[in-house]
């Protein structure tokens, strides 16, 4: 089995509960999953900014995520008001939550990189628990259909959370990277994928061939995405498991990951511009075996 490290979905465990605080050190304010009374101003301790996520969607899924270990938030009273839904449904559930900080904008701005779009909340939080591409074949084995994303080498953070998004609107179980060539999961990473990375894991492994062989010993048919692909992707009978690879702009798919494809398959563009960016591409792919999938409309001849 490769050796594997990623965030994953909330699998409806209780992993990550926080370490109790001890006496007389809560802070003072409502019950938890309501703002603390009052401005607080003063500047935050320091954490490494990859724990914090920022975004109205990105902290909103994670704060309602029982897997999601949460330690601080802060928020404008803006946002506080956004949050008030969301608190109040971590409280009905019973989640361990912290008290949130109104505080004023530029203490957000001074924790966060220089330009994140915040949009007045920055959550810190533990990473998810990680899930290997073993659990994603134990998923795929106890759905009737499943479909599963390969990247090849895709390097941008936003593209990456788009991938993720469009991978939770369409019932994917997993998003599958090489550890050595993907971006760590960062703020930027976490709000292009609004929300869904607390629904989809991101699955890291140590080489991507393998675990494209180890996907077909699941039971996943891997139709790689490429331009050179013989059959537009509407033409192929795809099977109810699927396991779809998509290359990086530009580079495409690498030839020793197109050799561990069973097939090649293309999208059936025209026009001056036939490539699409890789997180269109996907969006597209997955739209597209849904479909099929429906038995939306009847598939184009080859």
């Amino acid at each position: 089995m490769a050796h594997t490290k990623s965030d994953t979905r909330n699998m409806g465990t209780d992993a990550g509960q926080r370490k109790p605080r001890p006496a007389g050190k809560r802070p003072p304010g409502g019950p938890v999953g309501s703002p603390r009374a009052g401005r607080n101003t003063a500047p935050p301790s320091a954490r490494p900014p990859e724990r914090w996520l920022y975004g109205l969607h990105a902290v909103r899924a994670a704060w309602l995520n029982p897997a999601r270990l949460c330690r601080r938030l802060l928020l404008t009273q803006t946002a506080a008001d956004q949050m008030a839904a969301p608190f109040a449904e971590a409280q009905a559930a019973g989640l361990d939550r912290p008290a949130p900080e109104v505080v004023d904008r530029g203490v957000i701005d001074k924790r966060l990189p220089p330009g994140a779009v915040h949009q007045g909340l920055a959550l810190e939080a533990e990473p998810l628990p990680e899930t290997d591409l073993d659990d994603l074949g134990r998923a795929a084995a106890v759905h009737d259909r499943a479909v599963v994303l390969v990247l090849d080498r895709v390097t941008d953070p936003h593209n990456i959370g788009a991938v993720l998004r469009s991978a939770a609107a369409f019932g994917a179980l997993g998003v599958v990277v090489p550890d050595r060539h993907a971006p760590p999961v960062t703020g930027v990473l976490i709000k292009s994928a609004s929300g869904a990375l607390e629904h989809v894991p991101l699955v890291r492994v140590t080489n991507l061939a393998q675990a494209l062989d180890r996907l077909a010993e699941f039971g996943l048919l891997r139709l790689g995405l490429d331009e050179r692909g013989d059959t537009p992707l509407p033409a192929v009978a795809a099977p109810p498991k699927v396991a779809v690879v998509l290359g990086a702009e530009g580079a495409g798919l690498r030839r020793l990951t197109a050799e561990h494809c069973d097939r090649l398959v293309r999208l059936p563009t025209s026009g001056p511009i036939a490539s699409l960016n890789v997180s269109n591409a996907a969006a597209i792919a997955l739209y597209e075996l849904a479909r099929c999938r429906d038995n939306l409309r009847p598939r184009v001849p080859a």
